[in-house]
C-alpha cells in the first residue's frame, strides 16, 4: 500500500479525487481531498472532500444522507491524482442526479459503449414507454408468465450448447439468457444493483470460509 505522505498534494495542498460507482463503474464526481479530509475518508469508510469555495472539510451526505461508502483509493502512476471506488446509498450530484456527468459533448457513431447498467436502463424505458414492433414491449405486455417462460426456455438452451460444448452457441445463448433474465428484473422491480450487492455479500462469506480452511 502506498503511503498518503508519498502523494504529492498541489500548492495549495490539494488533489484530485475522481469518484466512481463501484457497479456501473460511471464516473460520480470530481472532487477535491487534501490530507486531512483524505485521512478521514480512510477513517470513516465514506468520502469526505475539500470544499474549495467554502475552503472547508464536508464529508459527503452528511446533510443529504447521501453517503460514499469507499471501496478502495488507488493513486496513478505519478501520485497526484486519486480514484475512489465507491458504493453510494444515493444520487452523487447535489441536482440529484445519479452522476455529476449528465451532459454529452461528443459520442462516436461506430464505438458504443455497453454495460449492463445501460442496457438495464434500456428496458426500463421501453417497460415505461413500450415502443411499438418491439420485443422487448411483447414481453412486458404478455407480463410475468411469458417472461418467466422464456427464461426457461434460454437455460434450457444455455444446458444443450454446454453439453455439446459449443463454445460459440453457449455464448449466443448465455447472452439471451442475460437479457430475458434482465426484462424479469426490470418486471420484478430488482436493479443491477441488487445483484451486484447478493453477489458481493457471497463473496465476502466465501472469502472467510477459504480462510477458515486455511487456518485449521
Amino acid at each position: 500500500m502506498l503511503d498518503i505522505n508519498e502523494l504529492k498534494f498541489d500548492e495549495k495542498g490539494l488533489i484530485p479525487a475522481i469518484v466512481v460507482d463501484s457497479i456501473t463503474k460511471k464516473v460520480l464526481t470530481v472532487a477535491y481531498m487534501n490530507k486531512e479530509s483524505l485521512e478521514i475518508s480512510m477513517e470513516k469508510g465514506l468520502t469526505c472532500f475539500y470544499s474549495r469555495s467554502r475552503q472547508e472539510l464536508w464529508l459527503k451526505g452528511e446533510t443529504s444522507g447521501n453517503y460514499q461508502h469507499i471501496v478502495s483509493i488507488t493513486a496513478d502512476c505519478d501520485n497526484d491524482a486519486l480514484v475512489v471506488v465507491v458504493e453510494k446509498d444515493g444520487p452523487a450530484c447535489h441536482t440529484g442526479s445519479d452522476s455529476c456527468f449528465t451532459k454529452p459533448v461528443w459520442e462516436s457513431d461506430e464505438l458504443s459503449e455497453f454495460s449492463l447498467q445501460g442496457l438495464y436502463d434500456l428496458l426500463v424505458g421501453r417497460q415505461k414507454e413500450k415502443p411499438e414492433g418491439s420485443y422487448t414491449t411483447y414481453l412486458f405486455e404478455k407480463g410475468i408468465d411469458k417472461i418467466l417462460k422464456k427464461v426457461g426456455e434460454e437455460c434450457t438452451e444455455v444446458i444443450i450448447a454446454g453439453k455439446a460444448d459449443d463454445k460459440k452457441e453457449t455464448i449466443y445463448e448465455l447472452a439471451d439468457l442475460a437479457y430475458h433474465t434482465m426484462v424479469l428484473m426490470v418486471q420484478m422491480g430488482i436493479s443491477v444493483e441488487d445483484v451486484h450487492k447478493e453477489l458481493a455479500s457471497r463473496h465476502i462469506i466465501d472469502h472467510k470460509v477459504k480462510q477458515e480452511k486455511m487456518t485449521n
